[in-house]
């Protein structure tokens, strides 16, 4: 296995500049600013934030509101800060106290959990090896792995320091997975489908995958050139974020890169390009990146509900397609749908590439 620098040795080896390979290009750069005085800002759209309180409530004229600024928002951003979301503080605050624990371990005792991307294991630590025609690399180290559902995941894995973590990431991805069902449910009924449709058409409770990508972004020497998390839209069906409250998440709205301010004890969550393939392109897969900072790391737990990557075919409900609206996507597994974005990126990569020696 080729040892990886990590980016935390990197970022603590004392260097003032960044390698090369962490540069983002020209055309990039112009639009890369400070986090902080982003997040101020006050002017400009903003992401919205939903409150989940009444989103099962008896009454059916308060639960449609809640399902009509959900669906707004989903149609509108594709991403949304969720509040009241049923799951307890006190849970995430636990899931986040181990993951930062787990990062504060010495870069060693994290290298016994290491993946090796290079022979398909990709659960485990990492650090994203440069797979794309100009060598770049982002500005974070991670841990990955399967959380749901429970007969499917590898504790041998998980870390073991500190000791809460098996404990508090478990009951963290049940009470997500009840979520992603009320979500689903909401998301069904705002398109006139039955209420469990799109949770079937994604695996129901069987097939659907839980994975758990904790982003660890160390302080960066030079913010402004670097990207924690490049551009990019989601492939899951949705995603749910928890972060240790340091701004970093950007979307790209109306042609502007726009900066997600924190929200105390909310889940952010995307919309991924799954929903947007069987909602025929009414809901959007937004794309987003990650900023860093030179004074504070940031982390953020990102879990992913995924389809089974063979045994669905990802195309727009017969529901969402008609003549007026023709249908946007063209029929893939979801495997496929991952192939051809890494496929049409490499082209993009290269036609880059080209005019850059034109």
């Amino acid at each position: 296995m080729v040892a990886v620098e990590r980016v935390e040795s990197l970022a603590k080896s004392g260097i003032s500049s960044i390698p090369r390979e962490y540069i983002r290009p020209k055309e990039e750069l112009e639009s890369i600013n400070d986090v902080f005085q982003e997040e101020k800002k006050e002017d400009g759209p903003q992401v919205p934030t939903i409150d989940l309180q009444d989103i099962e409530s008896e009454d059916e004229t308060i639960r449609e509101k809640c399902i009509e600024e959900l669906k707004k928002a989903a149609m509108d951003w594709g991403v949304m800060h969720l509040i009241n979301h049923g799951i307890p503080v006190e849970l995430m605050e636990r899931v986040k106290k181990s993951g930062e624990e787990f990062f504060g371990l010495p870069v060693e005792e994290k290298e016994k959990y290491a993946n090796d991307q290079a022979s398909g294991k990709i659960q485990g630590y990492g650090s994203k090896l440069a797979n794309n025609a100009s060598g770049q690399l982002e500005w974070e180290d991670y841990f990955f792995h399967l959380v749901y559902p429970e007969d499917k995941r590898d504790l041998s894995l998980w870390p073991k320091t500190p000791t809460d973590y098996i404990e508090a990431t478990s009951e963290y991805a049940k009470c997500l997975r009840l979520l992603a069902t009320k979500v689903f449910k909401a998301l069904s009924i705002a398109l006139g489908l039955e209420p469990d449709r799109l949770e079937k058409e994604v695996g129901g409770l069987e097939e659907l995958l839980l994975q758990m990508k904790i982003n660890y972004y160390p302080k960066c020497p030079q913010p402004e050139l670097a990207l924690g998390v490049e551009a990019h839209t989601d492939v899951s069906a949705l995603t749910f974020i928890l972060h240790n409250m340091v701004p970093g998440l950007q979307l790209f709205y109306e042609g502007k890169w726009i900066i997600a301010k924190c929200v105390p004890d909310s889940i952010v969550m995307h919309i991924g390009d799954t929903l947007e393939i069987l909602s025929n392109g009414r809901f959007k897969s937004i794309l987003h990146r990650g900023l860093v900072n030179k004074e504070k790391v940031r982390i953020s737990w990102a879990v992913f509900c995924e389809p089974p990557k063979d045994k669905i075919v990802l195309k727009p409900l017969p529901e969402m397609v008609s003549v007026e609206s023709p249908a946007k996507f063209p029929p893939r597994t979801f495997a496929q749908h991952i192939e051809h974005k890494l496929f049409r990126n490499k082209q993009e990569e290269l036609v880059t590439e080209k005019k850059d020696e034109v």
